[in-house]
């Protein structure tokens, strides 16, 4: 028998077990049925049960059921169908899923394999912010595979990449009162030229006073 804290109690009678665990107010709880003699532990079993579905519930978290996609590529693939199609192979990767990449060869094409070689080559390339090659490119009879899966550290880089664009696109909006103090200083630089204005109609003034000095001087 073993009491709520752990600590070994001996073998016991039932009876006394049944005891023991009525006066702590908690249930006596066969662990170990198969030993000689029975284990039982003196626990809530309600808590018990409680924690032992939390465990279930996290391990079932833990193991993610990984699903293998297929995605069938021509050795003359189109643009247009390439680039849908890729981008469902980036849809699979961003959601954890592995992809099989499958080049399928017709009649001659067969004797030109690094077609299709360079269209898996393209895809791991378009790719490659949210997957990695696990398995190379191989001839499987008249089809090319490949094997894509999810990249945690690439998609992580590409995600912090995305949210640092989008803070830097922000920045340009927190300065919008810098245009309101330039316009102010043409409007300065404008009313000085008229303030300077009076001052050149003066100095022809002075200017012409100078020469009645010397007349002066001459009469005397």
């Amino acid at each position: 028998m073993i009491d709520v804290d752990g600590a070994q109690l001996g073998i016991k009678p039932l009876a006394d077990a049944l005891r023991i665990a009525k006066v702590a107010e908690l249930d006596l709880v066969e662990v170990a049925d198969q030993a000689n003699p029975p284990v039982c532990r003196i626990m809530d079993y309600n808590k018990f049960k409680y924690e032992a579905q939390q465990r279930a519930k996290e391990s079932r978290k833990k193991s993610t059921n990984v699903v293998v996609k297929e995605m069938k590529y021509r050795p003359k693939i189109g643009t247009g169908d390439f680039n849908t199609k890729t981008h469902k192979v980036h849809g699979f990767l961003g959601e954890g899923h592995k992809v099989k990449i499958t080049i399928m060869f017709r009649g001659r094409e067969m004797q030109h394999p690094e077609l299709g070689r360079r269209i898996l080559d393209r895809v791991a390339e378009e790719v490659v912010e949210v997957g990695r090659v696990e398995i190379m490119p191989k001839q499987d009879g008249r089809n090319m595979t490949m094997v894509l899966g999810p990249d945690k550290k690439a998609q992580a880089a590409a995600a912090k990449k995305v949210a640092e664009t989008e803070a830097e696109k922000s920045e340009p909006s927190t300065n919008g009162t810098d245009p309101t103090a330039s316009t102010e200083t043409p409007a300065a630089a404008e009313a000085e030229p008229t303030a300077a204005e009076p001052a050149e109609a003066a100095a022809p003034e002075v200017a012409a006073a100078e020469p009645e000095a010397p007349e002066a001087t001459a009469a005397d």
